[in-house]
């Protein structure tokens, strides 16, 4: 992985001062290289041996090595590789505004699935596909992501029970059992609501799969497992344009996951787009 990506995936399960360094060297990242560990170290008003000790709980043999491979980082980009391409402004032209937002896109999607550990997302898989039941739930914007991937899961023979109200949905576990997954979309995690159906869903034996940003919240510290969305961007609506990308890019590939962990699925997958085209045909 990245040192960049690493420090900014590892952000969240720092100390105080651990994020500071994080934050100042994902800040600075191109001009890390003029800066010692005892230069480092007084910029932040903390200890040498804080900035060797960071170092070292990345990976790295001490500061040299993480300042070498951050260096590497960035003369391979030719630029600061953590800073994002400008926000557009009024006077961009066209191609230039459409060239900053694709290549935007592309950098939140790599960097959300370099937070998304391969054994976890397998796992994540694995769960669904052996669930007797997905319950699937999603307030506001979420929802409207919750419902579609709700509806993909309905697609592939699995019984899905979605809900965009939390009483509706309170109401439906009842029939949850022991085994039963439940998806939980909400991009900040912090929704009193959705933290009370999930400690009641997990009371009842089933797991939950928290859906959010990649930044500490309470409902992904509580889930069972997470996915995580990476979307950063100084313009807020740049930066929620990046969530849905890679949220749905996300989501996508977990979807062609199911498809190919279980091929009974795929088979009911293709039986039901005949059915669906043949409904609208006639």
């Amino acid at each position: 992985m990245p040192p960049l990506v690493k420090i900014r995936s590892e952000r969240d399960h720092m100390s105080a001062i651990e994020r500071r360094i994080a934050d100042f060297i994902l800040d600075n990242a191109h001009l890390l290289r003029d800066y010692s560990s005892q230069q480092l170290a007084s910029a932040l008003g903390i200890s040498q041996s804080s900035v060797v000790k960071f170092s070292q709980k990345l990976g790295f043999k001490g500061y040299p090595d993480l300042k070498y491979s951050i260096g590497e980082a960035v003369a391979r980009a030719g630029h600061d590789p953590q800073a994002r391409p400008p926000s557009p402004s009024a006077d961009d032209d066209y191609a230039g505004i459409a060239a900053r937002l694709r290549l935007s896109k592309a950098a939140a999607e790599e960097e959300t699935g370099l937070a998304n550990p391969q054994a976890d997302v397998e796992a994540i898989v694995r769960l669904l596909d052996g669930a007797p039941k997905v319950f699937v739930y999603g307030l506001g914007d979420d929802g409207l992501y919750a419902r579609e991937f709700a509806m993909r899961l309905s697609l592939l023979g699995m019984l899905t029970v979605h809900h965009a109200d939390p009483i509706l949905m309170m109401a439906n576990l009842s029939a949850a059992r022991a085994g039963d997954a439940m998806l939980v979309f909400s991009e900040f995690g912090k929704l009193p609501q959705l933290f009370q159906l999930s400690r009641q869903f997990q009371d009842m034996g089933g797991k939950v799969v928290s859906i959010t940003r990649h930044s500490a919240n309470p409902l992904r510290a509580h889930a069972d497992r997470s996915l995580v969305v990476c979307a950063h961007d100084p313009a807020p609506h740049v930066a929620q344009l990046l969530y849905r990308a890679s949220l749905q890019s996300l989501l996508d590939f977990v979807f062609v996951l199911l498809c190919h962990a279980n091929p009974d699925r795929h088979r009911q997958l293709g039986v039901n787009l005949e059915r669906i085209e043949h409904l609208i045909d006639t």
